[in-house]
């Protein structure tokens, strides 16, 4: 089990990695399980000369900085000895800048020779060594990361799976992609960085080096059709080109961006059926649903994101039409906050039991009575790989009416709901899904939950 920062081990490896000459003596004298204590320790308190060491004598055949750190998506909910994707990035990136400042005094030190086993001189051989890690970006740590991606000639050189970024410049979001070393990149995530349909344009071509790119995630990147110069769609075409150009790509994210009416055009050039398609609060009319219906897309989806569309009857109907195509494949299915009422729902449910791979569904912020709830429950239990449900609180356990702002953001209702009146409808669920043999299955109101699931999990 991972140890704590409490632990005695990790606060006699604390002490040991502080006294870097004993430490480096030591190595040689200590088992091989008690290094990725001294890794975390030597980490975490800046031990630079000890992580050399550590990493030059490293017994096992990979270094997981994931595993060893336990790096997470995001700051919060994590207790004293966890570390944000954006904190061990921040880390990693000080860490490879410190080791390349000592280079000079690690080549003094090993250019002292002594003497091998026949009498002859020696002279150790420096090190380099490849850090594979995921990495998270913005503008206050945008020049650590960079300075330590350039430092391409230190002992340590970082190396990247996926790459993030929020709220940077097209000049700086290039001048990292430009550092990346494009081996083993499958990941490229670009969100609130309000680049349009032109500054997109520019990115892109910067991606085609990454030659193993599978998702692609571009959520809040300002693109609205309404803004395209009347009678021209220039902006679409090309950025429909860009995405053209990546040939294993299976997942896109557009999230939070106006598409009305062109989804045919934006997806007409991808070389490959996508897996994952993400299209959260996009505007999508019916005619949109339609092509996704008919395109070389739908028999291979395995995740479908469509939060925050209305459906209304027109919509609902080529939801209906596309859900019964992508059936087979289909595991993970989000409709979260799509005004999905208790009639509209029980339109869904016959086409939705008939995705028999289903894994995951969201339906959080959807305005369902508990009477809805239950028949939710009845109806999927037939989904043999059902395993989490995110569901919304039922409209009837509300203390008061939701405020607009509430109704328009459904994770914020959770101030209106009256907590004993749904902690019992939470345990009636819970009954249903036992009585019907299905107890492992979560069942949930927690938006905590919804965000593990991954497309390279799946």
């Amino acid at each position: 089990p991972r140890l704590t920062m409490h632990s005695l081990v990790f606060l006699c490896a604390r002490r040991l990695v502080s006294h870097h000459p004993s430490a480096r003596r030591a190595l040689d004298l200590l088992p091989a399980e008690l290094y990725p204590v001294l890794f975390q320790a030597a980490f975490l308190d800046r031990r630079t000369l000890a992580l050399q060491d550590l990493v030059a004598t490293w017994p096992f055949p990979i270094l997981s900085f994931q595993q060893l750190l336990d790096l997470q998506d995001f700051d919060t909910d994590r207790g004293p000895d966890r570390m944000s994707l954006w904190s061990g990035t921040v880390a990693l990136a000080k860490a490879c800048i410190e080791v390349s400042k000592h280079k000079n005094e690690c080549q003094k030190r090993s250019s002292k020779r002594w003497k091998g086993p026949s009498g002859a001189s020696t002279t150790p051989q420096p090190f380099s060594v490849e850090i594979r890690a995921d990495l998270f970006v913005n503008g206050t740590s945008f020049g650590v990361l960079r300075d330590a991606l350039q430092t391409s000639a230190g002992p340590l050189r970082l190396k990247c799976r996926d790459f993030r970024t929020e709220e940077l410049s097209i000049t700086g979001i290039v001048t990292l992609l430009e550092s990346l070393e494009p081996v083993g990149v499958r990941r490229v995530d670009l969100r609130f960085n309000n680049l349009g349909p032109a500054g997109l344009c520019t990115v892109l071509p910067h991606l085609t080096r990454f030659t193993e790119l599978v998702s692609l995630k571009l959520p809040y990147s300002n693109i609205d059709v309404r803004r395209l110069a009347p009678g021209t769609d220039t902006g679409l075409r090309q950025l429909a080109v860009q995405l053209g150009r990546f040939p294993c790509l299976k997942e896109l994210n557009f999230g939070s961006s106006r598409l009305s009416g062109s989804l045919r055009q934006l997806l007409s050039d991808l070389q490959a059926p996508l897996e994952s398609l993400e299209l959260a609060f996009c505007y999508l009319l019916p005619g949109d649903l339609a092509f996704l219906h008919k395109s070389l897309h739908a028999p291979a989806l395995r995740r479908l994101d469509l939060s925050g569309h209305n459906f209304t009857e027109n919509l609902l109907q080529c939801l209906c039409q596309l859900l019964e195509k992508i059936s087979a494949s289909l595991l993970h299915l989000d409709l979260m906050e799509c005004h999905l009422t208790d009639a509209r729902l029980a339109d869904l449910l016959p086409v939705l039991c008939r995705c028999s791979r289903l894994r995951c569904l969201g339906l959080f912020g959807n305005p369902l009575s508990t009477p809805g709830l239950k028949t939710l429950v009845r109806k999927t239990v037939v989904l043999p790989d059902l395993r989490l449900v995110v569901y919304p609180y039922p409209v009837d356990c509300y203390s008061r009416e939701p405020s607009r702002l509430a109704s328009a953001f459904g994770h914020l209702c959770e101030d209106v709901v009256d907590k004993e009146r749904f902690a019992a409808v939470s345990a009636e669920v819970g009954r249903m899904l036992a009585s019907s043999g299905r107890a492992d299955a979560v069942w949930t109101s927690s938006l905590c939950r919804h965000s593990a699931p991954d497309y390279f999990t799946l």
